[in-house]
């Protein structure tokens, strides 16, 4: 039976034009300790493919308490104290819970 306790995120952030280099940096530094979280199941960093560069994490957590315990963790803060000056417009964050979903 599939489990449906998980939590998917999906982040979406835009670069201030000429940080998109920093933002990905700092973005793909939180990929080695985001993924070593006892409660993440994926931590995927993407750009979209569009006239304005994107980038897109793609998260699953175990459950809500996973996703509470990454957004207490010291390079989480230590990131999201970084990105005022590299975004364009603020983070657009979609927290997802499963509906009828396989795996």
């Amino acid at each position: 039976m599939p489990d449906q306790n998980h939590v998917t995120v999906i982040a979406r952030f835009t670069p201030v034009a000429d940080r998109a280099p920093q933002l990905q940096a700092l973005l793909e530094w939180m990929t080695a300790p985001t993924r070593s979280e006892p409660g993440c199941r994926s931590y995927d960093l993407y750009t979209t493919q569009a006239e304005v560069l994107d980038f897109v994490l793609l998260e699953r957590y175990e459950d809500t308490a996973a996703l509470e315990a990454h957004r207490a963790t010291a390079h989480y803060k230590a990131y999201r104290a970084q990105l005022p000056g590299l975004l364009a417009k603020p983070v657009d964050v979609s927290v997802l819970t499963p509906v009828n979903v396989i795996g």
